[in-house]
């Protein structure tokens, strides 16, 4: 089949006229390259002005991704997340402080409270002063038992505690925490004493001078609390058990420690060392009586 061509009479004509008149100076279109330049981009509305690579590259070469960048860049900004209310983040502070707290204090050092001035004038528990603080180290003895001169807290036997049993868990963390504030008294089953002789070891006092004596040896003992001419009170030799640690006061004279707990023998009165819950290490209230604990060996070991 033919395709028809148009013959129509003086169709020739006609376009020999019109490129005439477009060479023409006066013509307004100007020449056949103003016939073929671009023609101007028109922009409606706030319709942005599309990027050089958006003009070099067809919608279909594109992709998918180009199709997914255009409709989220249209899509409304997200409106600013809501600020919390004070008193909610009062409220997070306070219960992950707590719980650090709680965590640190029962794996890996505490503090606690001189309830007594039996370990006067190291550590201060008097009626008539502020009760000492002090920070307890609960990680040394994981890797070690306690030495002579070291100063523990432990929690007291039976026959320390006329059979009294510490509180629970709870109860216990908010009495301590309480008690750190000066706003409950320290639990009563938790005791503070230096350590005088450890298991398999003699103590007896006193010598002609009055001094304690380990495995027949006289102790070295500068932290003594003894006014005026003061004597320490004797006692017979008391064998140490295995596993059992021997504790006194330094407030020697009034302090009730190993020598006043041995019930129904006097070795009755030595600490089982799994009872022992840290060696104290600092004084960290009140601020004046800021200073480590002296932990000097009387028995001249290091």
């Amino acid at each position: 089949m033919s395709h028809r061509v148009n013959d129509e009479p003086g169709s020739t004509s006609k376009l020999r006229r019109r490129a005439r008149s477009s060479e023409s100076p006066d013509s307004p279109s100007g020449s056949w390259e103003s016939l073929a330049a671009p023609a101007e981009t028109v922009r409606i509305g706030n319709t942005p002005e599309p990027s050089e690579e958006t003009q070099r590259y067809s919608p279909a070469e594109r992709g998918p991704e180009w199709a997914t960048s255009e409709r989220s860049s249209s899509k409304p900004p997200k409106k600013p997340k809501k600020k919390q209310p004070f008193w909610r983040e009062l409220l997070v502070i306070a219960v992950v402080a707590v719980v650090l707290t709680t965590v640190i204090q029962t794996f890996i050092a505490r503090v606690f409270v001189i309830p007594s001035a039996s370990m006067e004038t190291t550590l201060h528990g008097c009626s008539e002063c502020v009760n000492d603080k002090v920070l307890v180290d609960k990680i040394t003895y994981l890797f070690g038992d306690p030495k002579p001169g070291d100063v523990v807290v432990f929690r007291g036997p039976p026959n320390w505690t006329g059979g009294q049993e510490p509180p629970n868990f709870f109860v216990g963390t908010v009495q301590d925490l309480g008690s750190m504030v000066n706003l409950s008294e320290p639990s009563g089953t938790d005791f503070i004493k230096r350590v005088i002789a450890v298991g398999g070891q003699t103590v007896e006092c006193c010598d002609e001078q009055g001094r304690v004596l380990v495995d027949g040896k006289p102790l070295d003992e500068p932290y003594l609390n003894l006014p005026g001419e003061q004597k320490q009170e004797p006692f017979d030799k008391v064998t140490v058990p295995e596993g059992r640690i021997w504790v006194m006061g330094d407030n020697r004279n009034n302090s009730a420690d190993s020598r006043r707990h041995g019930d129904p023998t006097p070795a009755d009165g030595a600490v089982p060392i799994s009872n022992v819950v840290g060696k104290a290490r600092v004084i960290v209230m009140p601020v004046s009586r800021w200073q480590t604990i002296s932990d000097h060996n009387p028995q001249g070991g290091n």
